[in-house]
């Protein structure tokens, strides 16, 4: 930790290395030679565990500084009465949102949302995740699964754990219940609508994704096939601001640049600044569409077109269905709002349009 003083074997656990010191209920199991259901029932003091099974397990609890009392809240519900998220980054527009759902889902029927961060692919951070959501304890499971460590989670999932899955549409391949929005159509709007301005061609900064392309490219892709239009280099980022800053100073230097649709309205906001300190005008010279709609997206100057994503209904739903399937449930079907287009002042015509 910043600031901590001290001889080295003194010195503080670093979060993961406290993680992996930390027993679950899995390592209670193993250390006491039994399942991990029996260790919940003993936990619970259930009924019809034999004497010398209990004991067993009161001693690995002991020996082990093993603390269940989060679980035995909601072990004995089974696993309902708790939800845990499994997220790479909760600072992430889309993200949020899609918690924010989960916790007003989870609000109404009575359970309690915790969120598990996964902080890389390393398999021992993976292990760490899987072991701490195959819990009873961490109850219903959502994984926001846009990257590669979120992923790897759910294939590290036990069958028995009740989870669900939030992701792109070309990942439709896990074992897990899997929900999306559909993207690809409302890029292809985003695009046709800078297109029927005039425009002669659209670039694209895209965002992350774990497939050649994502549906925002592909809709990018498919709205400038169907017009004949010529298909610019993308330049594929990161997520914030800064990446968006980045490749709208170079987007800036090429001179012909006059419209862009970028892959989040956080690279949409970059993009901006970087036209702005090239003195370029948005929409005069520029035009920028972004993708999510933030709340900042109707503030900024001039107000940023862009295409709504419904996170927090992603999130309810996803609630519904992890804790329809905690209760031994049909899980219910999805309704979700499609992204939608919102035109505001940050696209115009095309200079030459003019």
């Amino acid at each position: 930790m910043a600031g901590s003083e001290g001889t080295p074997s003194e010195a503080p656990l670093r979060g993961s290395d406290r993680a992996r010191q930390t027993p679950n209920i899995h390592d209670v199991a193993a250390r006491a030679g039994v399942s991990y259901q029996t260790v919940s029932r003993v936990i619970n003091d259930a009924p019809k565990v034999r004497a010398e099974t209990r004991r067993r397990v009161l001693e690995a609890i002991a020996s082990m500084d093993y603390h269940p009392s989060r679980a035995a809240r909601t072990l004995n519900l089974g696993r309902r009465g708790a939800v845990t998220v499994v997220t790479h980054d909760t600072r992430l527009f889309g993200h949020t949102g899609v918690i924010a759902g989960i916790e007003e889902s989870a609000r109404r029927s009575g359970d309690v949302v915790s969120v598990a961060v996964i902080e890389s692919e390393a398999e021992d951070h993976v292990r760490r995740v899987a072991d701490q959501v195959s819990d009873p304890s961490a109850g219903a499971v959502t994984v926001i699964g846009f990257d590669r460590a979120a992923r790897a989670v759910v294939a590290a999932l036990s069958p028995k754990v009740p989870a669900v899955a939030i992701v792109d549409p070309g990942h439709l391949d896990l074992d897990v219940p899997s929900l999306w929005l559909d993207e690809r159509p409302a890029a292809a709007d985003a695009t046709r609508l800078l297109l029927g301005l005039g425009h002669r061609t659209v670039h694209h900064v895209g965002i992350p994704s774990l497939q050649r392309m994502n549906g925002r490219e592909a809709g990018w892709r498919d709205a400038l096939a169907e017009s004949g239009a010529p298909v610019p280099e993308v330049l594929r980022t990161g997520w914030r601001v800064s990446d968006g800053f980045a490749a709208g100073t170079r987007l800036a230097a090429q001179g012909d640049v006059t419209a862009v649709f970028c892959g989040n309205d956080e690279l949409a906001i970059g993009v901006r600044r970087a036209m702005h300190e090239a003195g370029l005008s948005v929409p005069g010279d520029v035009s920028i569409v972004g993708f999510d709609d933030m709340p900042e997206a109707r503030f900024a100057v001039p107000s940023l077109t862009t295409v709504r994503m419904d996170f927090e209904a992603l999130g309810r739903a996803a609630h519904a269905i992890a804790a329809a399937l905690a209760r031994g449930e049909e899980a219910p079907a999805p309704d979700l709002p499609a992204p939608e287009l919102v035109v505001r002042e940050s696209v115009g015509p095309a200079r030459d349009v003019r």
